[in-house]
């Protein structure tokens, strides 16, 4: 086993819980998997087991709801933490502070919080948010506020521009005090103050080197300047193999079934969305295939069709690891990662590249003195 360097800790390696739906293709319905509860738990169970740190749960109109299906999942693992959207704007902070309480203690403190503050202006208008970009981070300034307040045990009065509370209270605390940690990403100048101002860990989807490191300290500074100290952390996919051919043929075969029509659209659907960090990742590739290798190892296909985050480390386990470790030298401390299929990815991954980080995965270190069919032991008895 290759293990990390004894001055760096190894990272937190997170997975993603495919709430939409899975599958090996891009674009096709080939392969396909529905967004299926016993799915989900199949994931979560083997994430678990795995030694993964938590799990990321989208969230969305395309999505199944993220509290109901961590509500779901923490019932039946152990260790995994479940990092969930908290949406300002789409629901009040008095009754998120209660069903954040309320899910902490079911999971007995597993529980993280996902800032969501939107950028998609189509889905924002469905769920009744008109209020253009930086005023939603104003208004999630005031909501954070008073959520804060109420998981500290405080009985809140609030008199703001967006919310009004009198008496807001908790009657049963979280687990986690004084609360569940909050995590956030905005690559926006408002997004970023929103950081340094309320939140534990900013995360940025996975952009060269170069420009997550002035993303880091662009938010550090800032954190800096209001007395706090941030974390940092990337969302990622990876596709890793044994080889590097295999790695760029899997990456290659994901969408090979995207038209150009689907690419097209897809990009006119991203283009009309005010998030900043949306438009950094189209930009990277700006819907071309030929311009899809962007870094060592970094590769922007996911984003051709995928909102959100669209690049992936591509490579055998050292190559993909060594990229890792580029970012953690940067500051980041936690990699939210993912593949297609979640189920089996989220083996690879495990397999090949905990051991790289000095991680070794739970499901490898218990009754290692089995002799079984995948044992040298066994070829030596049989």
């Amino acid at each position: 086993m290759t293990l990390s360097s004894p001055t760096r800790v190894p990272p937190n390696m997170f997975w993603f819980i495919p709430t939409h739906g899975d599958g090996a293709y891009f674009g096709s319905s080939r392969q396909q998997r529905p967004p299926d509860f016993r799915y989900f738990k199949e994931v979560a169970t083997a994430v678990d087991r795995l030694g993964y740190g938590g799990v990321l749960l989208p969230t969305g109109q395309h999505c199944e709801d993220s509290w109901i299906v961590a509500t779901g999942l923490a019932a039946v693992t152990e260790q995994l933490k479940y990092l969930v959207a908290l949406r300002p704007g789409v629901t009040s902070p008095a009754f998120a502070a209660r069903q954040t309480a309320a899910l902490d203690r079911l999971s007995d403190g597993r529980l993280l919080l996902n800032v969501v503050v939107g950028g998609d202006a189509v889905e924002l208008a469905g769920d009744g948010i008109f209020l253009p970009h930086d005023e939603r981070y104003r208004q999630a300034a005031e909501f954070l506020e008073i959520w804060r307040r109420m998981l500290a045990g405080e009985t809140v009065d609030f008199d703001g521009r967006y919310y009004k509370v009198d008496g807001a209270r908790l009657d049963f605390a979280s687990v986690q005090q004084p609360r569940p940690p909050l995590y956030f990403g905005g690559s926006s100048d408002a997004g970023q103050d929103l950081a340094a101002d309320q939140v534990d860990m900013y995360l940025t989807w996975g952009e060269p080197p170069a420009d997550v490191a002035q993303k880091i300290e662009a938010v550090r500074k800032k954190s800096a300047a209001r007395g706090r100290k941030m974390r940092f952390g990337l969302r990622i996919h990876i596709i890793v193999r044994e080889t590097e051919d295999e790695a760029w043929a899997a990456a290659n075969r994901l969408i090979s079934e995207v038209s150009d029509a689907a690419i097209e659209a897809a990009q006119k659907r991203f283009a009309v969305m005010d998030s900043v960090g949306q438009q950094r990742q189209a930009a990277l590739h700006g819907g071309r295939r030929d311009r899809l290798v962007i870094g060592p190892n970094l590769w922007a296909g996911v984003g051709l069709v995928r909102k959100g985050a669209g690049t992936a480390l591509v490579g055998d386990p050292k190559s993909v690891a060594a990229r890792l470790r580029e970012y953690q030298d940067l500051g980041v401390d936690t990699f939210i990662c993912s593949g297609y299929p979640h189920l089996e990815e989220a083996y690879r991954v495990a397999e090949l590249v905990f051991p790289e980080l000095g991680i070794e995965p739970t499901r490898l270190r218990a009754r290692t003195n089995i002799i079984g069919e995948f044992s040298t032991r066994y070829a030596a008895t049989s």
